[in-house]
């Protein structure tokens, strides 16, 4: 791809490739380990991703063991089973239903914000709103480190809601398979909306 110099972007030119304009989604990986000293620089690097009174509720699940890569294999969409088997890491990324509990340390700017969210479906609501917003900091942060992720919503939620998070403290939210890319990882990239076909001025 035709790299394109943007001066209104405070990013270099690489920089911007590399996490967008040269990045895909990744359906195939090489056998290549990633390390928890990885995913740790990912998270510290994206743990500043805006959400609504700093309620940072993503959780992330490394499946690390072969009996919990074969439970989740098993709760995937068909489509996603065999790439799920074969990469070599897989997250669970999941939102924590009880994040106001933290709010009194992660906002405390307003003490009383945990009030907000006493009913349930109030905080499941925003847990997944702004669990989302950090997620897609979390891919980001993957292609950030050399690496492609593979985000999937193909899977049984119940089923893995259920085997992982029996407590129901946690609901998931996606499943992303990471790792560097292999063979024939990327299908060609679709057709983006243009800018006059998605932003207006009033």
């Amino acid at each position: 791809m035709t790299t394109v110099a943007n001066d209104h972007i405070a990013l270099d030119a690489a920089a911007q490739d590399l996490l967008f304009r040269e990045a895909h989604t990744a359906h195939a990986f090489t056998d290549e380990p990633v390390s928890d000293e990885q995913i740790e620089a990912i998270y510290n690097l994206v743990k500043f991703a805006p959400t609504a009174m700093n309620q940072s509720p993503l959780r992330v699940v490394l499946v690390r063991t072969p009996e919990a890569r074969e439970r989740l294999v098993q709760h995937m969409s068909d489509g996603n089973k065999a790439k799920t088997a074969g990469a070599p890491l897989t997250a669970i990324l999941a939102v924590d239903n009880e994040f106001h509990e933290h709010l009194p340390r992660l906002f405390p700017v307003y003490p009383n914000a945990k009030d907000f969210f006493t009913e349930r479906p109030a905080r499941e609501g925003s847990a997944r709103l702004n669990g989302a917003l950090q997620a897609a900091y979390f891919f980001i942060g993957i292609r950030a480190a050399g690496l492609a992720a593979g985000p999937m919503g193909g899977y049984d939620a119940e089923g893995l809601n259920k085997d992982f998070f029996a407590d129901g403290k946690h609901s998931a939210l996606a499943v992303v398979n990471i790792g560097k890319p292999g063979e024939g990882a990327f299908y060609p990239r679709g057709e983006r909306l243009a800018y006059d076909e998605v932003v207006t001025s009033v």
